[in-house]
């Protein structure tokens, strides 16, 4: 399965969820955004770890003890070459992508940066990209600013240059949870690399679906999250220039992220260990090199084509059958957007329209995303997102738009 095709029968055989109904129906689940599914692989390497090896890490000295971290070194190296980092020593294993903003934001932030000092962000920003600079900023007297959108969706850069004086920070999506658009990233790293910034991406929307390299985007700091990757929940992690972790504090004090302690005080370990305190999420760590396996073996490649032509289908199936009742935010140049996509129909409610949806099996999204910012922009309080992934086809559109117009007919007034 590493050539350019993808079987989505094949796939969806190996997720065992997608084999159960929903209120009498199969369930369509559209929901990948917020979490995917997990495959049998993941779930047999989860049971296989407790079963046979559960113990804790760097410690033991026994059989099993050192099978077990041995097991976690192995997922830290595994997870840097998927993302290609040049050394394991540069990926932190945190809980999840907010965790390792947070990470960054209370380490490097709360080091590097005064009152007057600037930090970039950008409108399509979900909160666990904003909420820790504006705890930043209040506690630090920080200033954010804002690169906003242009009518389709698509960040407007017009004036990057005016909106990158003082800047010390540019934290940036990769790919959009709400709209899917899909940012110029090595463009604006390049800009603030420039003006001496350092630049921050969250790629919890990207790694999952394309092939992921943090040379390519010349970042200096870049995190995402296991599970919306086929991983367990609970893990995720960061991946930072090994200089630039080597030159942060601790973010949390405890067991395992030091060198000595005496009474006096303690010496940190070198990195990553420093930012691990405590025991870690050994299972999840080993069900994350489990998906990582998973996905090399289908390609990430196959992956990124097979939901670039079912985004085509998908955009060109409801724009077809709803004509202007339904809007579809976001790009509609697929080459700058993923396929997340937020509705708008015939002014149903959100919620009300998920509901409905849920009755026939299918599971989207409703609410503000964790983007209530763009919220604003958009003029909207909510949507309803349906997310693809690799193991959504054609059928699971054509049941999405027969949910729309039963939705449609049952609200019809």
């Amino acid at each position: 399965m590493s050539t350019a095709t993808l079987n989505v029968t094949t796939v969806k055989a190996d997720f065992p969820l997608l084999g159960r109904e929903v209120n009498g129906h199969p369930i369509v689940y559209l929901d990948s955004g917020a979490t995917s599914q997990k495959p049998r692989q993941v779930l047999d390497a989860l049971d296989r770890y407790y079963e046979e090896i559960n113990a804790n890490i760097h410690r033991g000295a026994y059989l099993i003890a050192e099978k077990a971290t041995t097991a976690v070194e192995d997922s830290r190296a595994a997870l840097a070459g998927f993302v290609g980092a040049s050394a394991a020593e540069e990926i932190v294993f945190t809980k999840n992508a907010t965790e390792s903003i947070n990470l960054v934001a209370h380490s490097w932030g709360r080091t590097n940066l005064s009152e007057g000092d600037v930090i970039l962000l950008t409108t399509l920003e979900h909160h666990a990209n904003i909420v820790p600079w504006q705890q930043l900023a209040a506690e630090r007297g920080v200033v954010i600013r804002w690169i906003p959108l242009d009518d389709d969706g698509r960040l407007d850069l017009t004036d990057l240059d005016q909106l990158l004086d003082g800047v010390r920070l540019v934290a940036v999506s990769a790919a959009s949870n709400v709209l899917g658009t899909l940012p110029p990233v090595r463009r604006i790293a390049d800009a603030a690399h420039a003006v001496g910034a350092l630049c921050l991406v969250d790629a919890s929307q990207w790694v999952p679906h394309y092939p992921t390299n943090v040379a390519d985007w010349d970042c200096d700091f870049m995190v995402f999250t296991g599970h919306k990757m086929c991983g367990p929940t609970g893990i995720g992690l960061l991946w930072g220039r090994r200089h630039l972790l080597d030159a942060m504090p601790p973010f949390m004090g405890g067991g395992s992220m030091i060198q000595n302690v005496t009474f006096e005080g303690f010496t940190p370990a070198d990195v990553p260990t420093r930012f691990e305190a405590g025991t870690q999420p050994i299972a999840e760590i080993v069900g994350l090199h489990a998906a990582v396996d998973y996905l090399n073996a289908i390609g990430m490649e196959a992956i990124r084509q097979h939901e670039l032509d079912l985004t085509a289908y998908a955009m060109r199936t409801l724009t077809e059958r709803f004509g202007d009742d339904l809007a579809i935010h976001g790009p509609h140049d697929l080459e700058n957007r993923g396929g997340t996509l937020s509705l708008a129909y015939r002014g149903i409610h959100p919620h009300d329209l998920s509901q409905v949806l849920d009755q026939h099996g299918i599971c989207v999204r409703a609410g503000h995303h964790c983007a209530k910012p763009l919220m604003k922009v958009l003029g909207v309080n909510a949507t309803a997102r349906a997310s693809l992934y690799l193991y959504n086809d054609e059928s699971d559109v054509d049941a999405l738009a027969d949910g729309l117009a039963a939705a449609g007919d049952f609200f019809a007034f």
